[in-house]
């Protein structure tokens, strides 16, 4: 990592940055008016090939700019100063007049911040600051993945912070770019969220770290960061718990918001998990580099904080899987329990129907006898004898007590 204060004799070595023979340098930065821009690695085809051309590549591609990208790059810048042993010299009015007060203090740091610049407006900052066309390009498709890499003698860093939200109890992801040079901090970005405000009046109150140079900024950048992950775990932490209720509840809406803060982990682990790696990077180079020990410290202490948000995020990712898994057993239990139950009203239904349908039968047989001798036909077998009636009532008591206990062997009544 570029280092600065104590360890700036290393610097002596790294690129320079205008290769003309009448460049004029101040501390390695050569003056704005011999600053030659780099040519910018711009993804240009032929309109033929325009429908295989990925959606993030094309638009990189040259087009006739609208009225908000034709707007100068101070436009989107949110603060700029000029920083020397550790105190704030100046606010330069442009980018241009920041590079000449660069070139008018040799010890000076400048820390721009920029944000949601269109790509002609990063373009136009690159420019001015030199930076790599692939760094350019990655800052302006944003939508990057948390890492940190060197070009030449500048650092690009992706971050990715995460904010809870009470009301609605989601977790929020913003991106941030940090360009960490010898002598200037260019920070980019392009969501709302995480505000730099409070990073550079921490730096500002702190002259001894902000005197450190461009790597205390982003120490700071990257402490407020991992600061910011610890309300969010515990948001997460007691969601977790609401859940754990909702299971044994049998909320029906559980299963989709444990999917829900399943992602959301998953977006923090990912980036907590990055933030370690470009922890581990920027150790690496401690001794390359000869970062100041006092920095060394606080980087490891961000490290140390990085990875106990890292271990409890892995432990939330295990504590949903479980948490899903017992809600899928108890769902199934809950199905089966609905399906025995429905097994025994259909049981205790066809026990009903069978003595309905018992009754109906014996009940049905007497009918039939009388309705046979109620027919009134004028020659008709015992229709005039005597014991006519008596019998056809005994008749009808044994077809039905004969009926009842055929029922009653079978088990129907």
């Amino acid at each position: 990592m570029p280092c600065r204060g104590r360890a700036r004799a290393v610097l002596s070595s790294r690129h320079t940055r205008h290769s003309g023979p009448n460049a004029v340098r101040v501390y390695g930065v050569p003056t704005w008016k011999n600053r030659a821009p780099r040519p910018t690695r711009m993804m240009t085809r032929h309109p033929s090939a325009e429908p295989d051309i990925p959606p993030v590549e094309r638009s990189l591609q040259s087009r006739r700019p609208s009225d908000e990208e034709i707007r100068p790059v101070e436009s989107t810048v949110v603060e700029k100063a000029l920083y020397a042993h550790g105190k704030r010299l100046e606010t330069p009015h442009s980018l241009t007049e920041c590079i000449h007060m660069l070139a008018d203090h040799k010890e000076a740091m400048a820390w721009v911040g920029m944000y949601r610049p269109t790509p002609q407006q990063i373009q136009d900052a690159a420019d001015v600051f030199r930076l790599h066309p692939l760094a350019v390009e990655d800052a302006i498709v944003a939508h990057q993945r948390p890492k940190i890499e060197r070009y030449d003698d500048t650092l690009f860093v992706v971050l990715r912070s995460a904010i809870y939200n009470d009301e609605t109890e989601t977790v929020s992801f913003g991106e941030l770019h940090l360009f960490v040079g010898p002598d200037f901090v260019l920070t980019v970005r392009h969501t709302d969220r995480p505000h730099l405000a409070s990073v550079r009046t921490r730096l500002e109150n702190d002259s001894k770290l902000l005197a450190m140079g461009p790597e205390s900024v982003l120490y700071a950048v990257l402490d407020f960061v991992v600061d910011g992950y610890a309300p969010v775990v515990a948001g997460l932490e007691n969601d977790i718990e609401e859940i754990e209720t909702q299971v044994f509840e049998s909320d029906p809406s559980v299963s989709r918001r444990i999917y829900q803060l399943s992602r959301e982990v998953m977006e923090l682990q990912r980036a907590s998990r990055r933030i370690l790696q470009i922890l581990t990077a920027l150790e690496a180079g401690f001794d390359k580099y000869e970062t100041d020990p006092e920095l060394q410290r606080d980087l490891r202490d961000v490290a140390d904080h990085a990875t106990s948000v890292t271990d409890r995020v892995d432990g939330f990712r295990h504590t949903l899987a479980d948490i899903l898994s017992l809600n899928a057993t108890l769902v199934a239990q809950t199905q089966n329990e609905q399906m025995q139950h429905l097994a025994e009203v259909s049981n205790q239904q066809n026990e009903q129907m069978k003595k309905v349908s018992s009754w109906a039968a014996i009940l049905f047989a007497p009918t039939v006898v009388a309705g046979i001798y109620g027919m009134n036909f004028r020659i008709m077998p015992e229709l005039h004898w005597a014991f006519g009636y008596p019998m056809a009532i005994v008749l009808m008591f044994l077809v039905s007590f004969t009926l009842y206990r055929i029922f009653r062997q079978r088990g129907w009544l």
